[in-house]
């Protein structure tokens, strides 16, 4: 389904084009924690790595890391960051030489590549989704430079027309230079939904995200799925605000970056009965996080890092988070480019293998009940296990 895709995300994205130049390439930002401990393998892929304990210098070769960020920025204290932070571990760890260029629109991510191809870089690391057929081009041009790619996966080019690589999808192939991963995120936003669903007061929570594109709503069809499940268990009838997986639409900010629409969109849905709300939309959520903490009206569930770590200006409001570890992903791949065993081919993360998770309640644990607790608990097991599906649980056939 994801080779489909692509298309409709081009089409849909066309218009978020920002104003700004392309930014030289630097290797200093505000640090985010350090990776945390990489999934096992899954059954199609080899061992994933866990960043070591020591803070010593690999005496392997030094390999030379370039990253290049979607437009949410380096400091978006979301993906662009964490993927960031995997590239400092490696630098750490590995002795591996890591710079950055940020994208401030998408005609910078070609550009970016190009930069980066031009200084003999080892390892490409292009952070997000729309970054897809750019990151496939350049690879398929430059066979001996090795690239990982955060969110997308190869072959994404759909049997029938319009299908051209490197205008309508990336390749039509797997890559052996290229690493897709897949962060199947909507598990561990099933969780998120579940104890959305446990916590409210007004029977109402809320979603919105930055772009209507798979990497975004999985994570709100998993939490729509988390939502329905609870009301099943419970005879409730909790809501969801900003989000139907049935017509695969909801509410947009059309950007990952402007706090001031995080805040209006939070407000919003707050005013509409909300008093849970999960921004998908990158930097954008900070302004839903701010609105929370300045009205306290509404809590929040953030997503890809844990919150209460990555923003601790508002763990007076984050309720929990949807993780996603990305850093590991872009650690991995740097580790094995230094060792000589990259491969091509998709790393895929799920609650199995650890690869995306349900953060600690931090500051809110002592208002979470135990039985919700446990419920959550064995709800992850049940996913698992397969007992549970997001498909199954939204009546989605498989």
């Amino acid at each position: 389904m994801k080779k489909l895709y692509t298309i409709m995300a081009l089409v849909l994205l066309a218009s978020m084009l920002l104003t700004a130049c392309g930014s030289a390439a630097t290797s200093a930002p505000t640090a985010m924690p350090a990776p945390t401990q990489a999934p096992a393998a899954t059954a199609a892929m080899p061992a994933a790595t866990t960043a070591p304990a020591a803070t010593t210098a690999s005496s392997a070769p030094s390999i030379s890391v370039g990253m290049v960020t979607d437009t949410g920025g380096i400091d978006d204290k979301s993906f662009n960051a964490l993927s960031w932070a995997g590239v400092q571990e490696a630098e750490t760890q590995l002795g591996v030489k890591g710079s950055y260029l940020e994208s401030k629109q998408q005609s910078d991510y070609q550009t970016n590549i190009q930069q980066f191809l031009s200084q003999n870089v080892n390892l490409i690391a292009t952070v997000g989704f729309l970054m897809g057929v750019d990151t496939a081009t350049a690879a398929k041009a430059n066979p001996k430079t090795d690239f990982v790619i955060v969110d997308y996966t190869y072959p994404d080019c759909s049997p029938t027309p319009p299908n051209t690589e490197g205008k309508d999808c990336g390749s039509a192939t797997v890559m052996p230079n290229v690493m897709g991963t897949f962060f199947q995120t909507d598990e561990a936003a099933f969780l998120g939904g579940y104890a959305a669903a446990g916590m409210t007061k007004t029977g109402k929570v809320g979603t919105f995200g930055g772009v209507n594109i798979p990497t975004v709503t999985i994570y709100e069809k998993g939490f729509e799925a988390g939502i329905k499940y609870y009301n099943t268990k419970h005879n409730t009838s909790v809501q969801l605000l900003g989000w139907n997986t049935a017509k695969n639409d909801g509410l947009f900010t059309n950007n990952f970056t402007s706090t001031d629409d995080g805040h209006k969109f939070a407000q919003n849905l707050q005013q509409e009965g909300a008093d849970i709300i999960m921004p998908v939309a990158g930097g954008v959520g900070l302004g839903s996080a701010a609105y929370c903490q300045e009205s306290k009206t509404c809590t929040i569930i953030g997503v890809d890092t844990d919150w209460f770590v990555s923003a601790p200006e508002y763990q007076s409001i984050e309720l929990v988070s949807v993780q996603k570890k990305v850093d590991v992903a872009v650690f991995n791949a740097a580790k094995a480019v230094q060792a000589g065993t990259f491969q091509g081919g998709t790393s895929t993360f799920d609650l199995k293998n650890g690869g995306v998770d349900l953060s600690p309640f931090h500051n809110f644990d002592s208002q979470v009940p135990q039985s919700l607790k446990d419920e959550i608990a064995q709800a992850k097991q049940d996913i698992i296990s397969g007992t549970i599906t997001v498909n199954g649980v939204l009546g989605i056939s498989q």
